[in-house]
């Protein structure tokens, strides 16, 4: 049997970024951030991932800087900005192995909410077998429990799925699961390590 192959969305088939909408409002990449620190960006992100209300994680965070409340209504009032290219040589990998028998998925820590916003961007994702969204659950990478969901939700066992994905912790926690793991950081090494498995020709 073919082993299953899981992609990871954000910065792996698709470009994911809050510098994508802040550097059109601040002037480096250092003040961003400094900016994305001061606000807790990586606190309340997260929890949004988790399914916790995109309008209250906004009502919570202005209220906590009224300093700086237009920079960070901007994250609220311009996510789609955040959100950008599919990586197209990841998806023509994807492609690439869907046609030589691979089952192909995806799983991902993403806002039911803001999904729902973007998914017609990408209409390469109804390409996928299946794919499952943290928001939609209310369970996050890298806690073990949105990778038994999706397991249960594909019908597959761990030892059988090749995991990509750009966090490492979130391929640690896959790993310890047993699930192969690929840390993704190129399109180049992503299709090396595939060939190395044997699963893509060289």
């Amino acid at each position: 049997m073919k082993k299953s192959i899981v992609f990871d969305f954000g910065q792996v088939l698709i470009q994911w970024s809050p510098y994508f909408l802040y550097r059109k409002l601040l002037p480096s990449d250092e003040a961003i951030r400094e900016f994305l620190e001061e606000i807790k960006f990586n606190e309340f992100n997260p929890r949004m991932d988790a399914g916790y209300s995109f309008e209250q994680t906004r009502a919570e965070v202005l209220s906590r800087h009224p300093g700086k409340r237009d920079l960070a209504d901007g994250f609220f009032s311009r996510w789609t900005e955040c959100s950008g290219e599919p990586n197209q040589d990841v998806v023509a990998l994807m492609r690439e192995l869907k046609r030589a028998g691979y089952p192909v998925y995806g799983l991902s820590n993403w806002s039911a909410e803001t999904f729902a916003w973007v998914k017609p961007r990408y209409a390469f994702l109804e390409e996928l077998n299946d794919y499952l969204i943290s928001g939609a659950v209310g369970e996050v990478k890298p806690g073990e429990k949105i990778y038994q969901l999706f397991l249960e939700r594909v019908g597959k066992r761990a030892q059988e799925c090749v995991f990509i994905d750009d966090s490492p912790a979130n391929i640690e926690a896959a790993r310890r699961l047993g699930f192969t793991g690929i840390l993704f950081t190129s399109p180049e090494q992503l299709r090396l390590d595939l060939q190395t498995m044997g699963i893509l020709q060289a």
